[in-house]
C-alpha cells in the first residue's frame, strides 16, 4: 500500500482532519472544533492549523465562514480524484462500495487504453510493458507483485501516446495500487492473474486492438470476481 508522505505541519493537519472526514468520524454538516481547541488537540500552532484548513477547503472537504467556523461538506463537493483524498480513502481500507467504483473506473478507462496501446505503441513502450510483466512473473511476495502490476498498467496507459491518459495515472495510482494489493491478498496464489496480463501484453505486441480491449476487460472482470470470492475461468487463447 502506498505510504502517505507528510511534508510539513499543515500537511499533517490536513491529513489528520481529512482522514476523519473520509472515514465518517466527522460527518457532513458537522462543525469542526474551535480553532484554539483544535490546534491544541493536534499539537500545532494556529497558523499551521489555518493553512491545513485552507488545504482541506481547496479539496472541497470543508467550507469556512467568518463567525460560524469550518463545517464538513457533503461528499458531492469533494474533489474525488484529488491524489490526497484517494490516498486517504485507500489508507483507511477501502469499503466494498469504493472497490466497486474503482472497478467501474477501470472498466471505462483501461480496455480503451489497451486498444489504443495496441494501435500506437512504440518498440520502447512495448519493451516497458514486457519488463513490467516479467517483474510480475519474478515477484516473490505480494508487495513486489502489486508494485510490478501497477507498473504494467502504467506502461499500458503510457503506450497510448496520449499524455492526458498518462497524466491520469498519476492521479489514480494510489487507488489502483491498493486495488492490486487487495486482489493479491485475497487470492490463494497472488500470481493468479499473470496469464491474463500476458494476454494483454501479447495483443499489444501483435497490434490487435480488439483482442487487447477484450483481454483487459476480462482481466478486470476476473479481479472483481476474485475480490468477491468467485474466480472466473480464463477464456481460451484467441
Amino acid at each position: 500500500m502506498k505510504r502517505i508522505e507528510v511534508r510539513n505541519l499543515y500537511d499533517q493537519v490536513a491529513q489528520e482532519i481529512g482522514q476523519r472526514i473520509i472515514s465518517g468520524v466527522l460527518q457532513p454538516g458537522e462543525f469542526l472544533p474551535k480553532e484554539e481547541l483544535l490546534a491544541q488537540t493536534l499539537s500545532v500552532s494556529r497558523s499551521a492549523l489555518r493553512e491545513g484548513l485552507k488545504v482541506l477547503g481547496s479539496k472541497g472537504l470543508i467550507e469556512t465562514r467568518q463567525k460560524t467556523g469550518s463545517r464538513v461538506r457533503e461528499p458531492r463537493h469533494w474533489k474525488q480524484l484529488d491524489s490526497d483524498i484517494l490516498a486517504w480513502r485507500c489508507a483507511l481500507m477501502p469499503t466494498q462500495d469504493f472497490v466497486n467504483k474503482l472497478v467501474e473506473m477501470r472498466e471505462v478507462i483501461e480496455p480503451a487504453a489497451a486498444a489504443l496501446a495496441a494501435q500506437r505503441r512504440s518498440p520502447a513502450q512495448l519493451a516497458r510493458i514486457g519488463e513490467a510483466y516479467q517483474a510480475m512473473a519474478d515477484a516473490t511476495d505480494q508487495d513486489a507483485w502489486a508494485k510490478a502490476d501497477l507498473a504494467f498498467h502504467e506502461s499500458v496507459l503510457d503506450a497510448t501516446s496520449n499524455e492526458l491518459l498518462g497524466s491520469l495515472f498519476s492521479v489514480i495510482d494510489a487507488a489502483l495500487g491498493t486495488f492490486f494489493l487487495l486482489s493479491a491478498q485475497t487470492a490463494k496464489d497472488f500470481k493468479y492473474s499473470l496469464p491474463r496480463h500476458f494476454d494483454v501484453y501479447d495483443a499489444i505486441r501483435l497490434k490487435q486492438p480488439d483482442v487487447a480491449r477484450a483481454a483487459m476487460l476480462d482481466m478486470i472482470a476476473d479481479s472483481k470476481a476474485n475480490l468477491k470470492g468467485g474466480r472466473r475461468r480464463r477464456a481460451p487463447a484467441r
